[in-house]
């Protein structure tokens, strides 16, 4: 009997790469097609009733953690997570498995063979309620709500960005571009969307496409129309503050 699995990552290449990987180890499974966020992942398993679900942790739409809560005890999940560090001491592997980003096959074959074990015995996918909030806890930004790492793309390079050491942030169009001293990388997430995950007291908009760490302000000055900026500690970048957060600035 085939095994339908479904994968889900925002990240199309990462997603092609766990599916060819899982096929060439498991090759009786059936991949359904891959789901891009949350909403189409939850939207597959309803349709598909998947046995198994492999989910990334951060995905617009639903985070895989959402997504989860919503799954019922015929799928069994597995998480894909680029947070080692975080959130590898908060997984029951007994309830819940984990690989991850970048997904190797010894990792992947160990994951392969307890899902095998798991689904040869019959077993249902356990209620995964104790397991989430231990994830949630763990997680960066968890405990505040807000975003402590981005993932951010720069050319075929997908990396992990600290928030702190991001200069500021700017809309592009659908994208949003994560500048750091390093250069700039791009995020596949609406500026206004990103805004609500940062720290307000850390990352305040100067602009309708500009949010900046304040931490990085150096100084302002204003030009000889009154037009405000903001000098970042780089001493290179400065940035627009337009009139209706100039009063943001009233004491510097």
């Amino acid at each position: 009997m085939s095994v339908r699995v479904l994968i889900a990552d925002d990240e199309a290449h990462l997603a092609e790469h766990l599916r060819d990987r899982l096929v060439a180890l498991w090759p009786a499974i059936e991949v359904l097609p891959l789901a891009a966020n949350g909403l189409e992942a939850l939207h597959a398993i309803n349709e598909h009733e998947p046995e198994v679900a492999f989910l990334d942790i951060r995905m617009p739409g639903l985070t895989g953690l959402e997504l989860a809560g919503r799954i019922d005890t015929r799928t069994h999940v597995v998480f894909v997570t680029a947070f080692d560090q975080y959130a590898v001491e908060a997984f029951d592997r007994d309830a819940v498995d984990y690989v991850l980003k970048p997904v190797t096959d010894e990792r992947l074959a160990r994951c392969v063979e307890r899902l095998k074990a798991k689904l040869a015995a019959s077993q249902p996918a356990p209620a995964l309620d104790d397991v989430l909030a231990r994830l949630a806890r763990a997680l960066p930004g968890a405990a505040s709500g807000r975003l402590r790492w981005v993932r951010a793309s720069k050319g075929e390079e997908v990396r992990q960005i600290p928030v702190d050491d991001v200069l500021y942030f700017q809309a592009s169009d659908k994208y949003t571009c994560v500048i750091t001293r390093e250069g700039e990388s791009l995020i596949r997430l609406p500026l206004a969307e990103l805004a609500a995950q940062l720290d307000a007291e850390l990352f305040w908009q100067i602009h309708r496409s500009t949010l900046v760490n304040m931490n990085e302000v150096a100084s302002t000055r204003r030009d000889l129309g009154g037009r405000l900026f903001v000098k970042l500690k780089d001493g290179r970048t400065e940035l627009a503050v337009s009139r209706a957060y100039a009063h943001l600035f009233k004491q510097m």
